[in-house]
């Protein structure tokens, strides 16, 4: 599929070029810096060479990587190799007597009386952590002497067992990183092919499980992250690309290809960062406050919260969930994430229920309407089904869908089993699909302290603009908007990503008794590593912006709440000024604070921020026609039966158009569904807003 906004223009040009690898689809954004020209593209994923499908994408938008000046990407391939436990052969050194905090985590419980509950599974067997004699304590100072002598006999033990990575972490490193820096020198002398990961390198932060699992998940990926980008750098190259490659990370900013190689982790969900970054960009323009970033693709659903403009960063990250997850220490977007997309399975269990996800179907073979050996349906298949999709105008056309495969695949596995007419079956797997979702956007919303009522639900992704009326009506949001361009909105998400760099220092003290000068040290030394960081990247920018935040909790608590601050503090109105925001923060969270109690500032947090040149947001005047449908479709609708939708497509829609649900508007990639009674505009950026009927 390709398609293109703008008027065309003669070659030469300077494209920046951003490509989204989905679980099921390749995306990608072509933006002519000198023509404003922005083109999309998207391929089936290749999962066997990822690297094919990004070259097929980018062909599908008419662009050409000779002319490309920077390249910006976002991939699962991190999360993707952590959860199918693909990773490299990875060991683990910690100091001696602490091998075993690893696999004991924190004995947190989720659920007290499930009797099916399983803990998480170390990606570093208990046969593969070593300890070395080292110890400092928790200021940093030697306690016991680092042992080269017996740190050198581990690393040849790791040679001998054929060791690709190595996870160092020693205690309280966060402090004073000198332990692992010789830990370090070490390996390089006798084993300098080990793929080498220390753990102040990723967090300066304590908590020494966390630090553990964030480290030892780093190391797990760390070959195979660096041979996958160091393809794709060598094969760009090839191709005549000769800008800067940047990755996307999972705190909605861009990082070089260099520090990506360093610290993989921090890639974990960089194509759903993607789209909230792309999703904030539209808040601005838009001057929308509050919102929900929902993202459903192929293979999963995504919802994060855009809060006073801002996303927000997770307090924890558990990778394949709370329950049972793996705990990860990095600046992440707080994005909740549930296996329903459409390629999701649908099943009938032993005892007749109706279950969809989280397996998938994936690229190959995808949904059985895609005719490529798919035989399980699909919450795609049971779109189709009910003539919420055009078989004729997906992807643009190119990949026409197979009904009638679909319908069989849905009496067959779910409608008979259960007695149930097909239609009424398929119904079923989407209703049970956007009861799914509806959790992920409860994760972030209700169970944080915030009322969905507040907030546009913005919607992208495949199948994003296909269920967002039914999830809207299922929370009670009002508001529903979809972006132009939704099922690539990841990758235009990019283009209007900034260069980022996060940090964070632990520094535990009480806010009554702190040294303001001592906390504007540490916050500045911490801002100028950012800045020289970001500056070293060779992209052009248009400024620097630094954010501070710390996470503070009150005297004798035991977790912590991040706090927005100010940009400097020097008074004693500043420090009042803190407090009053840690008890408003708290407020929210917990639904209770308690001003006259002593409050700590446990670790410092720092963001800056390279602006850089993005795609404006074209904006054009309303034109006053009445739009007219195209045709119509069909669509079984639970309790009444077949009706007979108008169908619009959405590249005709002029900006001010009006129209009153039921309706569909096809476009390349996806369909937008106003359900009954929803009133669907076109703002004059050619965004689609719906105002939800049962929540005016």
């Amino acid at each position: 599929m390709s398609m293109a906004a703008g008027a065309s223009h003669p070659q030469p040009r300077a494209l920046r070029l951003a490509v989204d690898i989905g679980g099921t689809f390749t995306d990608v954004a072509a933006f002519d810096e000198a023509t404003g020209r922005l083109a999309l593209g998207k391929w089936s994923s290749t999962p066997r060479d990822l690297v094919e499908g990004i070259l097929r994408a980018i062909a599908e938008a008419g662009a050409d990587l000779a002319s490309a000046n920077l390249l910006l990407h976002g991939s699962t391939v991190v999360v993707n190799a952590i959860l199918q436990r693909r990773g490299a052969r990875t060991a683990l050194i910690t100091t001696r007597g602490f091998r075993d905090v690893y696999e004991i985590g924190r004995i947190n419980r989720p659920e007290s009386f499930n009797l099916f509950f399983r803990k998480h599974v170390p990606l570093v067997p208990r046969s593969l952590r070593f300890e070395v004699t080292e110890r400092l304590d928790a200021e940093g100072e030697v306690l016991v002497p680092f042992d080269e002598a017996e740190a050198e006999a581990v690393a040849r033990r790791l040679v001998e067992l054929g060791i690709e990575s190595v996870a160092v972490v020693f205690l309280h490193a966060y402090r004073n990183p000198a332990h692992e820096l010789r830990m370090r020198d070490v390996l390089a002398r006798v084993a300098p092919d080990l793929f080498v990961t220390l753990s102040h390198e990723l967090s300066r932060e304590y908590r020494e499980y966390e630090r553990t699992s964030t480290t030892a998940a780093n190391a797990f990926v760390g070959p195979i992250v660096r041979r996958y980008l160091d393809h794709l750098d060598a094969t760009v190259r090839a191709r005549g690309f000769g800008g800067p490659l940047l990755l996307m990370q999972s705190n909605g900013g861009l990082c070089d290809v260099d520090t990506a190689r360093r610290q993989c982790i921090q890639m974990l969900e960089s194509g759903p960062a993607a789209g909230v970054a792309g999703a904030e960009a539209l808040c601005a323009a838009l001057d929308i406050p509050n919102a929900i970033g929902f993202d459903m693709g192929g293979t999963t659903a995504k919802a994060a919260v855009i809060e006073g403009g801002m996303a927000r960063l997770a307090d924890d990250f558990f990778i394949g969930g709370y329950n049972e997850g793996l705990a990860v220490r990095i600046p992440a977007i707080d994005i909740h994430e549930v296996g329903t997309g459409g390629g999701s399975l649908a099943r009938v269990d032993a005892a007749g229920g109706i279950h969809v996800g989280p397996e998938s179907a994936g690229a190959e073979p995808g949904p059985v309407c895609y005719g490529r050996g798919g035989v399980e349906p699909t919450v795609t298949d049971a779109n189709l089904v009910l003539g919420r999709l055009d078989a004729g105008s997906f992807i643009g056309g190119e990949q026409p869908l197979d009904a009638a495969a679909a319908r069989a695949a849905i009496a067959e596995r779910v409608a008979q089993p259960l007695g149930l007419a097909t239609e009424v079956a398929a119904g079923g797997i989407v209703r049970i699909a956007v009861a799914n979702m509806a959790n992920a956007v409860r994760a972030v919303t209700t169970e944080r302290g915030l009322d969905p009522r507040d907030f546009t639900l913005i919607a992208y992704g495949g199948g994003g603009p296909l269920h967002a009326c039914l999830l809207a009506r299922e929370l009670a949001v009002p508001r529903v908007l979809v972006p132009t361009a939704p099922a690539v909105f990841a990758a235009v998400g990019m283009l209007r990503a900034d260069l980022r760099r996060d940090y964070v220092l632990t520094h535990v003290v009480r806010l009554s008794t702190a040294d303001l000068a001592e906390l504007e040290a540490l916050w500045t030394e911490l801002e100028a590593r950012g800045r020289q960081e970001i500056e070293r990247f060779g992209v052009e920018l248009l400024g620097i912006t630094v954010r501070r935040s710390a996470d503070m909790r009150y005297v004798r608590q035991e977790h912590a709440v991040t706090v927005q601050l100010p940009p400097h503090l020097g008074s004693e109105e500043d420090r009042a000024l803190v407090k009053r925001l840690f008890d408003a923060a708290h407020e929210q969270r917990y639904s209770h604070s308690a001003p006259e109690e002593e409050c700590e500032l446990v670790s410092l947090r720092v963001a800056v921020i390279g602006e850089v040149r993005k795609p404006p947001l074209e904006r054009r005047n309303a034109t006053g026609e009445t739009p007219r449908p195209r045709g119509y479709r069909e669509v079984y609708v639970e309790g009444s039966g077949w009706q007979r939708w108008p169908a619009y497509a959405r590249a005709v829609l002029p900006p001010g158009a009006t129209l009153e649900g039921p309706a569909l508007v096809d476009e390349p990639g996806t369909t937008t569904v106003v359900e009954p009674g929803d009133r669907l505009r076109v703002d004059g950026y050619g965004n689609l807003c719906i105002t939800v009927m049962s929540n005016e």
